[in-house]
């Protein structure tokens, strides 16, 4: 059962990712110091998430972790 769209932003959050301006509609960008470029998630907070949206999550966290 895939994850929700509010579980990886938790995560990010929780990575110390946070939320900047830019995003538009449904769309979220996250940024953190130690990572280069953005994490954009997209979908409502009840949404299930993409597979490819749960992979660059955790890839980011792991980038972010070294």
């Amino acid at each position: 059962m895939p994850r929700k769209v509010r579980e990886l932003i938790a995560d990010l959050k929780k990575a110390g990712f946070r939320e900047t301006s830019g995003g538009k509609g449904s769309h979220r960008k996250f940024l953190h110091s130690a990572y280069a470029g953005a994490v954009t998630i997209s979908g409502q907070m009840g949404d299930d998430a993409k597979h490819y949206q749960e992979r660059q999550v955790l890839a980011a966290i792991e980038v972010v972790k070294k």
